[in-house]
């Protein structure tokens, strides 16, 4: 069995080894979680069901009503990954994900002031709080008698990771917190916030400090809520810390460990926004395929055109394969697993960038009507842009994705090229690693070799397994091939690093999706399971044609060009060439 501390599927991957414990069988709830979940879900459509109107009215304002707000504390939904003792439901990544979902077929403001709640606001506390600080706050946070928010933003990639808005300063008996925090989810409504601050020296440079802060603190100010483009009824909001003290008993983990906690939050906290996604994506479809039986022309329903079946056939492939991702993460999760953080980017990755393309498609599909505010294409569209961004920039991401898979590769090299310099002094030895090395090559290269090949899946999905299985060696040959290409300076080869970040995603995604059909066809049996392995086998061959794709141009492509065009209008400012 793989060890849980310390295996990775994706890392591993990027080595040419198949984790196949990791994935299969595919992650599933107890029947008494299910059970749980079957009575949550129907609570959330018994109470978001029939305000259609109400999200859009409150969308035009800006603003969720307060008495909704409370409403939302009375069903439990912030309570939902807060333990029982505390008064919570205590469910797990995959049932918290789920409700997520639920949350996100009907709007999604409601979605994010549950999620930075939970996601982000208070897990800090669930994930490092000492059992007096849980004690303290959790009822309260569980019970929606205290809302909670986080200053967590992904971190600028430079070397000094620390915020450097606020500092924190220890005095006697407290932290002295000053500075502004942006773009607060849930500011406006939050007693609770989870703060990070730029510590002293001791603590080492760029170092920073988690920290619990409460509303009711002297110095803790709020700023109006923001004008935003979506999710506008969702409160954000800066936050103004002016000389706040803060108890000693306060701090969150460890002084100087904020990066930790705060890297820690998001991974585990991604599957909420997967969910949510997910959720958006399965009301666009049932929007979409509505409008296309209800829309005729020349006295034919436009779900009778072909372009029309390719939309949303395709948002049903994006649908079912982020969900497949997204339950993946959350089982990992469950299971106890600790490196899930490339597995986790991936999920946020996928899932937000299919939401998008399903919202632009289904408002495509409802033609002008799409474009009226009276319907909800135009809200799902400015609603879900925000999920590139937030918890981490998908260009971040890419970035960390690549770049953590190629760590543990360069470490490898690093040992043989160690090996190398010894290998006079100890021939035998060096030989040794040498030569396993070589047959690790050969075997990326030609297939041969139990390590790249998945076991006992059915016949029925055999052929994307090995397609899967092929791409995996290019996996494994691109990430060495770009290494040894660019060295120590792949760090600013971002062309190349993105690269490497979308073979690794489509591998992951396909992986993840061979695990979905596999299960089906356990429990349903292939007939059943058809429309699913037609899924399959569309996204295999897709990917398949993307990752040679991305391979190919590692060594041949336009890279300098068009770094030279960008670098060109950035000294002008603006568009060189007009016609006239």
């Amino acid at each position: 069995m793989p060890d849980k501390e310390t295996t990775s599927f994706m890392r591993s991957l990027c080595m040419g080894q198949i984790e196949q414990e990791l994935l299969f069988p595919f992650p599933a709830l107890t029947a008494e979680q299910k059970e749980t979940l079957h009575e949550i879900t129907s609570a959330v459509e018994d109470l978001l069901g029939p305000r259609a109107e109400d999200f859009r009215q409150w969308d035009v304002a800006g603003e969720m009503p307060a008495d909704f707000i409370e409403e939302l504390g009375q069903f439990g939904l912030f309570g939902l990954i807060i333990p029982e003792a505390y008064g919570g439901m205590g469910l797990g990544n995959m049932a918290y994900s789920r409700t997520l979902q639920e949350v996100g077929k009907h709007d999604a403001s409601v979605a994010v002031t549950i999620g930075a709640h939970s996601s982000i606001g208070m897990r800090g506390l669930l994930l490092f709080g000492t059992e007096e600080q849980k004690q303290r706050y959790m009822p309260a946070l569980a019970s929606g008698e205290m809302l909670a928010a986080s200053s967590l933003t992904l971190p600028a990639a430079d070397s000094d990771p620390a915020p450097k808005d606020t500092t924190a300063v220890k005095q006697d008996d407290h932290w002295l917190l000053n500075g502004n925090k942006l773009w607060i989810t849930n500011g406006g409504i939050a007693d609770f916030f989870t703060i990070f601050a730029r510590t002293a020296p001791e603590h080492g440079r760029g170092k920073m400090t988690a920290f619990i802060v409460t509303g009711d603190m002297e110095g803790v100010s709020i700023g109006p809520h923001e004008d935003k483009m979506g999710l506008r009824a969702s409160s954000t909001t800066t936050v103004v810390l002016d000389d706040v003290k803060v108890p000693l008993e306060n701090m969150l983990g460890e002084p100087g460990k904020g990066f930790k906690v705060a890297m820690q939050i998001l991974n585990s906290g991604r599957t909420g926004l997967g969910g949510g996604s997910v959720g958006g994506m399965k009301h666009l479809i049932g929007l979409a395929t509505q409008q296309a039986n209800e829309r005729k022309t020349f006295g034919e329903p436009i779900s009778s055109y072909g372009l029309i079946k390719e939309k949303v056939g395709q948002m049903i492939v994006d649908c079912y394969t982020s969900e497949a991702v997204v339950t993946m993460v959350g089982g990992l999760i469950d299971a106890g697993y600790k490196e899930y953080a490339v597995e986790a980017a991936i999920s946020k990755v996928y899932s937000s960038e299919c939401l998008w393309r399903s919202a632009d498609e289904a408002l495509q599909i409802a033609g002008g009507n799409g474009y009226m505010r009276e319907v909800p294409y135009e809200r799902i569209v400015r609603d879900g842009r925000i999920n590139r961004i937030f918890e981490g920039t998908n260009e971040i991401l890419r970035l960390f994705i690549a770049l953590t898979a190629m760590n543990d590769v360069a470490s490898q090299l690093r040992e043989l090229a160690t090996t190398m310099k010894g290998v006079f002094n100890d021939p035998i030895k060096g030989f040794g690693i040498l030569s396993d090395y070589g047959r690790k090559q050969a075997m990326l290269r030609t297939g041969l070799g139990s390590a790249s090949k998945l076991q006992n899946l059915h016949e029925a999905i055999q052929p994307q397994a090995e397609i899967f299985e092929t791409e995996t060696r290019y996996l494994a040959q691109a990430t060495d091939r770009i290494l040894r290409k660019h060295g120590k300076n792949i760090i600013g080869k971002q062309f190349a690093t993105k690269r490497l970040a979308e073979i690794m995603i489509e591998l992951f995604v396909l992986a993840s999706t061979l695990s979905r059909v596999q299960a089906s066809i356990d429990d349903n049996g292939v007939e059943a399971a058809s429309r699913e392995i037609d899924i399959l086998r569309v996204f295999a061959r897709e990917a398949r044609v993307r990752i040679k794709r991305n391979f190919r141009r590692i060594d041949n492509n336009f890279d300098e060009l068009l770094k030279a065009l960008a670098d060109d209008a950035f000294e002008a400012e603006r568009f060189r060439w007009d016609t006239i």
